[in-house]
């Protein structure tokens, strides 16, 4: 496996693009059983059927440290078969824990799929050797959500808690989000004139949440989003006294003005009630992105569609400022009775 370019993400494991390209064949007796993810081993009917089969079978692959066979242990039992002396096969190096992690992502984009039972078991097999990584990152490997991830994550007794975890992209990120944001408002505090770089290396923190702890405290808002807040001040009562904390706050433990609106907007019969009003209230929270919302979205957008996405989040935006802007401007110019009864007959249009 080659090292990473400079100024790239180094390599988290092997991968597909690790899999030499030239096959090679090598004596079956060579071989030694894969360390399989099927839990109930090789299907003894589907091997017949591929031994059965006059058509050329794809090379397997290979773990050459250890010989074991990372992908195709149906192909070798067809093999043996068959009576062939000699199967074609494509080597990968890396360690054994990486190469069982490969042995999952094949299985799972070709042949026989895994079973639920395989891809749970694989799961926790995963975090445990790769304790780091993200409940994201295994579930795409494994094929399962990261919900699923995270709820057997909690109930293995035998993986390390760690404060960070790496995501798919290669990047840190604190387990507890508040956690990273409080210490990037103390790095704030400690050097207002730090780049957003410097606020996310220091933090353990993307630097597009470094730039939104940052936006929020010039705000005066508090630069943990409300979400969070609970954790944030149980990590806040085991670093400092109850005391300090209040002096040290201010008005950042204000929590932002829209969610008190929004909060408020939804309990609103006039608005609740009516099929404009609720069009309104999902159109206003689906539009209300989360820092981690918004990274993840950035993480998952092609770059050959960066442009038009950045031109279409820049209309929409266009469109609601033009929105807010025609809804003030009625407010302000005072409809009187005329504008009250308009209101009344929307609202009771439910």
């Amino acid at each position: 496996m080659s090292d990473a370019r400079p100024g790239e993400q180094p390599k988290l494991t092997i991968d597909e693009t690790d899999i030499t390209q030239k096959s090679k064949l090598i004596p079956v007796t060579s071989l030694t059983a894969a360390d399989s993810p099927r839990l109930a081993g090789e299907i003894e009917e589907h091997a017949r059927t591929l031994a059965e089969s006059e058509a050329d079978l794809p090379p397997i692959v290979v773990h050459r440290p250890t010989m074991r066979v990372v992908d195709g242990m149906h192909r070798l039992r067809a093999a043996v078969l068959r009576g062939d002396d000699l199967i074609e096969v494509r080597f990968v190096e890396g360690s054994a824990e990486d190469a069982f992690v490969l042995a999952v992502q094949l299985n799972a984009e070709h042949g026989m799929p895994l079973s639920r039972q395989d891809r749970v078991a694989a799961a926790v097999r995963i975090m445990e050797s790769h304790p780091a990584w993200s409940d994201r990152r295994i579930a795409a490997v494994t094929g399962l959500s990261p919900g699923v991830v995270g709820s057997l994550r909690t109930r293995a007794d035998s993986t390390p808690q760690l404060t960070l975890r790496i995501g798919r992209d290669g990047r840190k990120r604190p387990v507890d989000g508040a956690a990273g944001r409080l210490a990037a408002s103390k790095v704030i505090a400690e050097t207002p004139d730090a780049s957003l770089r410097e606020i996310a290396s220091r933090a353990g923190i993307a630097v597009a949440t470094a730039r939104d702890v940052r936006r929020r405290i010039r705000l005066g808002q508090d630069p943990v989003t409300p979400k969070l807040r609970p954790t944030a001040l149980a990590a806040d009562d085991t670093a400092e006294d109850a005391g300090d904390r209040s002096d040290a706050s201010g008005p950042a433990t204000e929590p932002p003005v829209w969610e008190g609106v929004l909060s408020s907007m939804r309990r609103d019969p006039s608005l609740r009630m009516s099929l404009i009003g609720r069009t309104l209230l999902q159109l206003l929270r689906a539009h209300l992105l989360t820092t981690e919302q918004r990274q993840d979205l950035i993480d998952g957008i092609p770059a050959h569609r960066a442009a038009d996405v950045a031109q279409m989040a820049r209309m929409c935006a266009s469109r609601w400022m033009e929105f807010a802007i025609d809804i003030e401007g009625r407010g302000s110019a005072g409809t009187g009775a005329a504008g009250e009864q308009h209101v009344r007959q929307v609202s009771s249009g439910a």
